[in-house]
């Protein structure tokens, strides 16, 4: 891949600092050109990153990365900081396996000041090290750069508010493009679109205190009047006064493309003492006329032709999350209880036909998590059946919502975990794996997984028949395997289970994404003369007691397997549960181990944890020596 001029000669940002500020136009040119080309045959976060080229030109331009400390919210945005801070040549290697993670990671670059992944963290980042700064002595900028998206985020006001009161040396870009994944929702989205520029009251400001301090008599006294009079000036002029009153001195909104106007200002900014928050605006998806027209698409994307922006057709089949949303629409229209809820992810979390379909009954709250679990949970108290569709990755923010405000007042709440297990590209940030192991250990929660997508259909007619409390179905990051659908949705006992393979030496007991994956390793064994039984469990809580033990009094050995941690996960649950029956079998629990899992297409990673049918397979025979072994 070929790259042009001038980026070529970028291995740090003191060599952008070598260039004039009339060459960075074309350099954003070339930095937006490689993010194209590489994003086309890696997939990645394409738009967003697209959108923040000259932002990010300009504050490398007038800070001093590492020493300053540059945070950027999310982290999706950065493949330019990327390209400017020495990993130009490894570029073309994003998010494959081995290569550099799509997001900002302290073990990659002592330019990544902090680690970032989910939504709203940054303020409270470069808050934390803005006060280490001060308390150990040294003398730095801490620049946060948060979305407008981001910042509907209740964390980011928690950071904004008591970075007010310290009042530290602390600038906040907020980088307003209207758009976070979907297009923003809420009361302060609105409040960002009304903003018009503010430097013509800073200005004014400036230059009236100037005054009236020289006048010989009054200048004291005129100055106390013109502060009496301040706030009323601010909520006249000023578009930032919701920032002012937190503490932050406001400047903007200013043009996000223009790098020239944004050193400027930055230059400027930097001179001065206490929290400043500089407004920019962006337009996602800058410069490629596809992710332009539609950011969503192009937000988080596959591979793709460059010169068409088609994607790459990758199966056949509905994916998991497709099959949820047309499911649960298609139960809604006769149920008008149905309330489906998204934070900010109706279309990765296909809820987009249901707003399409019954727009009255579906809430998008926002990157907010937390309260989107409570507002399910009186919703649920006053009779509805609310629908969270929340990624698993995300929900683990509001574990505490789900244990004090659903599960404590067993309310009826129905939460669709999507991206449950490993996610492939985006890494550890992403990957769902711990879901099974919080939600298992919550009393009154049931807890259940599908085999293939007809499964899950019949799982969701079974949470929104179920009235006995919280029920969650957890379901990955894939396509189906293109199993028919039955023409009935059926509901499904709770708590049972199937078998689907009987056996005489081994009990595979699976569950969810993997058991296909134990069917085929059952027979791969069953070639080699080993008689394997496969159980899908579909629940991890409450299990299938009878079935289990039955099937696990019959083998030489049991062997548990879940696309989840080992520590406290499925597996964990079947043996303290034959503990607790006495039966004593020879037990391997197969799942993720104990550590964070890297980034790489998920086929790949699920291979190199043993969680496809090979890995299976070779962790019964490896279990069966050792018992051989020792008889």
């Amino acid at each position: 891949m070929l790259v042009t001029a001038i980026l070529e000669r970028i291995d740090s940002p003191a060599d952008l600092k070598k260039l004039k500020v009339s060459e960075l136009p074309k350099l954003a040119a070339e930095i937006r050109e490689e993010i194209i080309s590489v994003v086309s045959e890696t997939g990645g976060h394409l738009a967003p990153s697209l959108g923040v080229v000259e932002l990010t030109l300009a504050i490398h331009y007038c800070f001093d990365s590492p020493k300053d400390k540059i945070i950027w919210d999310v982290g999706h945005q950065a493949y330019a900081h990327k390209l400017l801070t020495g990993r130009r040549r490894v570029f073309k290697k994003l998010r494959v396996k081995g290569g550099i993670s799509g997001f900002p990671k302290i073990a990659e670059s002592e330019h990544d000041a902090f680690g970032t992944g989910h939504a709203s963290t940054s303020i409270s980042a470069a808050l934390g090290l803005a006060c280490a700064r001060d308390m150990k002595g040294e003398d730095y900028h801490v620049v946060a750069v948060i979305g407008d998206g981001a910042l509907t985020g209740g964390m980011a006001f928690e950071g904004l508010n008591q970075a007010g009161h310290l009042k530290k040396d602390l600038i906040v870009i907020l980088n307003e493009n209207k758009m976070s994944i979907s297009r923003n929702v809420g009361a302060l989205s609105q409040y960002l679109t009304r903003l018009i520029s503010a430097p013509v009251y800073r200005r004014f400001e400036a230059d009236v205190w100037e005054l009236l301090g020289k006048i010989p008599t009054f200048g004291g006294k005129a100055r106390k009047l013109a502060s009496r009079i301040k706030e009323s000036l601010k909520n006249l002029v000023v578009p930032g006064i919701l920032f002012e009153e937190l503490g932050f001195r406001y400047y903007g909104p200013v043009d996000g493309h223009d790098v020239e106007q944004l050193i400027h200002v930055l230059k400027h900014i930097k001179q001065f003492h206490g929290p400043q928050l500089l407004h920019v605006v962006t337009k996602k998806g800058k410069g490629y006329c596809h992710a332009e027209k539609d950011a969503t698409k192009f937000h988080g994307i596959g591979s793709f032709d460059k010169e068409t922006g088609k994607l790459e057709k990758a199966s056949d089949f509905p994916s998991y999350t497709q099959v949820f949303g047309r499911t649960l629409t298609e139960i809604a229209k006769h149920r008008s209880d149905i309330v489906a809820i998204t934070a900010a992810m109706p279309d990765g979390t296909g809820l987009t036909t249901f707003r399409d379909t019954i727009p009255d009954r579906f809430f998008d709250v926002g990157i907010a998590e937390q309260h989107a679990v409570t507002f399910a949970a009186a919703l649920a108290r006053a009779g509805l059946k609310p629908v969270a569709a929340i990624y698993s990755t995300f929900l683990q923010r509001a574990f505490d919502q789900i244990i004090h405000d659903v599960a404590l007042q067993n309310l009826n709440v129905a939460f669709a975990i999507d991206r449950g297990g490993l996610v492939g590209e985006d890494g550890p940030t992403h990957h769902g794996v711990f879901d099974l192991s919080y939600l298992r250990q919550i009393p009154n929660l049931v807890v259940m997984a599908p085999k293939d997508e007809n499964e899950l259909r019949h799982m969701i007619a079974t949470m929104i028949a179920y009235k006995d409390g919280p029920i969650a179905v957890r379901y990955p990051r894939d396509y189906g395997y293109g199993v028919g659908f039955d023409e009935d949705l059926m509901v499904l006992p709770i708590g049972k289970g199937e078998l689907l393979k009987r056996g005489s030496e081994v009990a595979l007991i699976a569950i969810g994404s993997m058991v296909y994956p134990s069917l085929s390793a059952a027979h791969t064994l069953e070639s080699e003369g080993i008689s394997t039984a496969v159980v899908n469990a579909r629940f991890v809580k409450p299990l299938d007691e009878e079935l289990i033990i039955k099937t696990a009094l019959g083998v030489k050995i049991v062997v548990t397997v879940e696309e989840n941690a080992r520590c406290g996960g499925f597996g964990s649950a079947v043996a303290e549960m034959l503990s607790q029956n006495g039966v004593n079998v020879g037990l391997i629990l197969i799942g993720l181990p104990d550590r964070f899992i890297e980034h790489g297409r998920r086929s790949e990673l699920l291979g190199d944890v043993g969680l496809n049918a090979e890995g299976i397979a070779a962790s019964v025979r490896e279990a069966l020596r050792s018992v051989e072994h020792r008889a």
